[in-house]
């Protein structure tokens, strides 16, 4: 396969239709977006070859939120600060710093490494479900700023992400939660942290998070949740399941032991 930095395509909700130029091999894996070549159905976390003149198109969200389309030999992308991953608000990284666009070619950085043969398949038990949005988090460093309550709603209730949501983060709507104390100085933020701001709706950040903030972080979701996290879009509901700091490193080294098969 492919070194693991190599930049993908990310589809949200829908895919594009792209047809290929010069024959290549491909694998669609994360949000199930019913991937078709051709207008037949194609089966994801597969290799699957495309001959010259081949489409593959998607039918819609059958579940997940967020589909990823690998190519043999990676994609030709601009790199900043390390990633070749857009970020669309420093207009850095990707192919110029934006969303592609009807028209845009798309190259492979190089040639595949390895022969690429079709039919590969990661095994149906490490295939991430995501029809189950619980997400598992431990305690945060300002937990202790919610009451009995607030802490009893926080890992018991459920919450729906809301319709502002972006790569930044998650407003989640649902039971507000109250917090005490003084206003904090900025301190360091990591994805996953669940920040509570003033109204007491839950902010959930994702990858693009900014770097420092001073709202109350509660909890901070597990690396090993954080795909799933990653899967949702306005409209799902999800709860935070409390694990211990030991459960949290299990659940990591049993998450990393599938990566690496």
């Amino acid at each position: 396969g492919n070194p693991e930095g190599d930049a993908t395509l990310e589809c949200t909700l829908t895919g594009p239709q792209v047809v290929a130029e010069h024959s290549c091999l491909v694998a669609i894996t994360g949000a199930d977006l019913d991937p078709r070549v051709n207008g037949q159905a194609a089966p994801m976390w597969t290799g699957i070859f495309l001959g010259q003149g081949d489409r593959l198109t998607f039918g819609g969200r059958r579940a997940g939120g967020r589909a990823y389309i690998a190519i043999a030999g990676g994609i030709e992308a601009d790199r900043w600060l390390g990633s070749a991953s857009t970020n669309l608000m420093a207009a850095r990284g990707g192919l110029h710093g934006r969303n592609l666009k009807a028209g845009d070619q798309i190259s492979t950085a190089r040639e595949a490494t390895r022969p690429a043969v079709s039919g590969h398949h990661l095994i149906e038990r490490l295939r991430p479900q995501y029809f189950d949005h619980t997400l598992h988090a431990i305690a945060g460093p300002h937990v202790k700023r919610l009451d009995a309550q607030g802490r009893g709603l926080l890992f018991g209730a459920t919450f729906k992400v809301s319709r502002e949501a972006d790569r930044m983060g998650y407003r989640l709507d649902g039971p507000r939660l109250a917090t005490s104390g003084e206003e904090l100085l900025s301190f360091g933020l990591t994805a996953g942290a669940v920040q509570v701001p003033h109204g007491g709706q839950p902010i959930l950040l994702m990858a693009d998070h900014q770097t420092a903030g001073g709202y109350p972080v509660v909890a901070t979701v597990v690396s090993a949740s954080m795909p799933i996290a990653a899967q949702l879009v306005p409209g799902d509901e999800l709860d935070f399941k409390e694990v211990t700091l030991e459960r949290c490193c299990l659940l990591y080294t049993s998450d990393a032991a599938d990566r690496r098969g």
